[in-house]
């Protein structure tokens, strides 16, 4: 099982690669809010998809979020550091995404 701080890391190198991209991919037209529950650690981090960017990223749950992306802490660390596949992780039900179906559309850009 991953740490809170491993967690909160992950989703720090997330929004680092997403700014690092943000220039050179077609502009993401998605400005939405964002919530990571971390299901086995009872803890949550929210943020804002803008522009291809993951911005305003800090501890807590945002119950209103538009995205809502739930998953283990080790699945959210592995998915993040590319060696669990978004696609396979969601089918698989070790991933959960709820978003409206455009949203998924252009979530799948970033990911």
């Amino acid at each position: 099982m991953a740490s809170v701080d491993e967690c909160r890391q992950a989703l720090r190198e997330l929004a680092a690669r997403l700014d690092r991209h943000a220039d050179v991919q077609d502009r993401i037209d998605l400005d939405r809010t964002l919530a990571c529950r971390v299901t086995d650690l009872d803890t949550a981090f929210h943020g804002r998809l803008a522009g291809g960017r993951l911005v305003d990223l800090t501890d807590g749950d945002d119950p209103k979020a538009k995205i809502v992306l739930s998953a283990a802490s080790d699945d959210l660390v592995a998915l993040v550091h590319g060696q669990l596949d978004v696609t396979k992780a969601v089918a698989s039900r070790r991933v959960s995404i709820k978003a409206n179906p455009f949203d998924l559309m252009k979530l799948r850009k970033l990911l």
